[in-house]
This record gives structure tokens, sequence and C-alpha cells, in this order.
């Protein structure tokens, strides 16, 4: 079975001005697109062949070229699900109560900009659900995926925020915090929401 780069759901500048249309094409085409073809070739004639995205990223970490690329792919097709022009404010249903858990939607902001700002080099920031309901707030590095063992923090992916340079470069160049300030303005908690409840 072969992946496909899943459709974007929106404009490449309906995101603007807090990601601009240009970095939104390059990423989605070049960056994701090239994910996806280089996973399929990694799983090609394995038996990860007739797994689910999710099960690839779960059972075929310790393959590093599976692990890169189904987490790029992974993490990637996330990411575009869980933003939406002009975003959807704060947290709402379970996702809202399991924040409010934790401390609040200002400390998940802060905790969260945090780990997307001190993630050195590239990678993830993450909210995740725990097997209780929690949530947990925390980074991965490359295209690592909480799904996966020993990724440095485990638990289903809620939110993820790419801190790659290519996420940001054209638009903020070396303001990382700039644009961990805007992603919360785009925010579908709409969507978060359904991914917690899954």
């Amino acid at each position: 079975m072969s992946f496909e780069l899943p459709k974007l759901g929106y404009a490449y500048d309906a995101l603007e001005p807090k990601i601009d249309a240009r970095t939104m094409e390059i990423h989605y085409t070049k960056h994701h697109q090239g994910y996806v073809n280089n996973l399929n070739a990694a799983i090609q004639g394995t038996d990860l062949d007739n797994k689910s995205l999710t099960d690839v990223v779960k059972e075929g970490s310790g393959n590093t070229a599976v692990r890169n690329n189904g987490g790029g792919a992974y993490n990637h097709a996330m990411f575009w699900e869980i933003m939406t022009p002009g975003g959807s404010s704060e947290p709402v249903g379970n996702v809202k109560a399991a924040i409010d858990n934790y401390g609040g939607y200002e400390k998940f902001k802060e905790d969260f900009a945090k780990a997307a700002q001190t993630r050195f080099g590239s990678g993830w920031a993450w909210l995740v659900k725990n097997s209780d309901g929690s949530v947990s707030v925390g980074s991965t590095a490359n295209q690592d995926n909480p799904l996966m063992p020993d990724a440095g923090i485990s638990g289903f992916p809620l939110v993820g925020l790419d801190v790659w340079e290519h996420a940001y470069y054209l638009k903020y160049q070396n303001k990382r915090p700039d644009y961990v300030g805007a992603f919360f303005d785009l925010i579908n908690w709409d969507k978060v929401e359904e991914r917690y409840n899954q």
C-alpha cells in the first residue's frame, strides 16, 4: 500500500499573515511530499507495507528511514489538520477540561511555547493525551513522534508544532518565538477535541 499526500483542506494563503503562502506551498508540496515518497520507498516489500500510518510510526521506528519519513508524513498530516484560518480561540470540551486540569490554557501556552523555543535544532513541540486522559507538553527531535518508543515524550499527539526552520524561515527568519506565538492563533480546537475523543 502506498501512502499519498493528504489534501491540505485550505488554500496556501489561507493562514496569512501568520504563515505566508510561499512557505505553505514549499512546506506542503516539497517537504511533506518528500517524506511521503521516501516513506513509500522505505516500507516497500516489508511487513510495514500494508499497515496504517499510525502503525508504521509505532512499529517502524527502529529503521532510520522509516522513523524519519514516517514521522515526517504523520506529523505534517496532523499539523495541517489542526490549523484553520482564523483559529478557534480556546480549547473546547474534553480537551479543555484536560488542559484546565493541567493548569489552564495560559499554563499550557507558556509550557508549549517553552518546549518549542528551547528545542535545539530541528524538531516538534507537542501536546499529548496520556492513557489516563490527562495531557502533557514536551518536544521531540527531528521528525520523531510521541507514538514512537523513546521519542522523549509519549502519548497520543493532539497538537504538534513544526519548529524546523523550513516551517518559518521565509517569514520569521531566526525569530522562532514570533512564529510560535502566531501558531496559537491558528489552532483548530474543534479538530484537537476530535483527536482527544478518538
